[in-house]
């Protein structure tokens, strides 16, 4: 029975993988996620079931149209396969309930901004908006945790962002504000302190390494958001743990 969950909370994760391509595909053109349905970025042949199954339909076709013949781009079971790890391991720590639910619903939100933050350098309010009803329809759920924490962690969380920003001349973006308050809403005051923490530190070095490699130059852009999902799915995992280390270490 455990086996099974596994596969299935796997295959669900697949299956918003796929329509998480879809949204970071069409948001930031501004286009419908509903119509027209589904079709080949090349030829726009509309797609059938059969291609549509998150993975299988791209081994099966050898990552190729089956209509057109043109290569389908890797990203696409990618993104499926990293939002069904990311749910399985959400529920291999949390088991299922709100708590995991919740999870679940910000990653999917965090692998759809950071894969546009990366292509298109942004953060779509569209996503944001939705992340804050999803949020407050959870607290509502979930009103037994409390709700002063998460208001706090909402304040710290845009409020610390918006302060860098503002004496850094605006080196931090709008979208990496908001999407910070966002996360600060579904975690508490602290762990979006410790993800502030690691996604700085990430952020520092994956930039130190992108600029060593030559993929971007000291000047280029970087996107921020990769980095403070990454850190966010440290601190959901490990957070308290690691607070308790520092805390320990601090006092000696």
């Amino acid at each position: 029975m455990k086996i099974l969950l596994y596969i299935l909370i796997f295959l669900f994760g697949t299956i918003i993988g796929s329509f998480v391509n879809v949204l970071i595909r069409r948001i930031p053109r501004k286009e419908s996620i509903v119509y027209p349905p589904s079709h080949c970025p090349i030829c726009e042949h509309e797609l059938k079931t059969i291609d549509l199954i998150p993975i299988l339909s791209y081994i099966l076709l050898k990552g190729r149209c089956r209509y057109c013949g043109e290569k389908i781009s890797i990203r696409y079971p990618a993104v499926e396969m990293l939002t069904g790890i990311v749910f399985l391991i959400i529920y291999h720590k949390f088991g299922l309930g709100f708590k995991a639910f919740s999870y679940m619903f910000i990653a999917a939100i965090l692998i759809t901004v950071s894969f546009i933050d990366i292509d298109y350098k942004i953060v779509p309010n569209k996503i944001i908006l939705v992340g804050f009803i999803g949020g407050i329809i959870f607290r509502i759920l979930m009103y037994n945790y409390g709700l002063i924490d998460y208001i706090v962690g909402l304040i710290l969380g845009g409020g610390i962002l918006l302060l860098i920003s503002l004496i850094s001349g605006g080196e931090i973006g709008g979208g990496d504000i908001k999407l910070m308050a966002l996360i600060g809403f579904f975690i508490g005051w602290k762990l979006t302190i410790l993800v502030l923490f690691l996604s700085v530190i990430i952020g520092a070095l994956g930039g130190v390494i992108l600029v060593a490699l030559k993929i971007k130059g000291g000047k280029d852009y970087i996107p921020f958001v990769p980095y403070i999902s990454i850190a966010w799915f440290i601190s959901i995992l490990y957070g308290y743990k690691i607070l308790n280390y520092y805390i320990k270490f601090i006092r000696g």
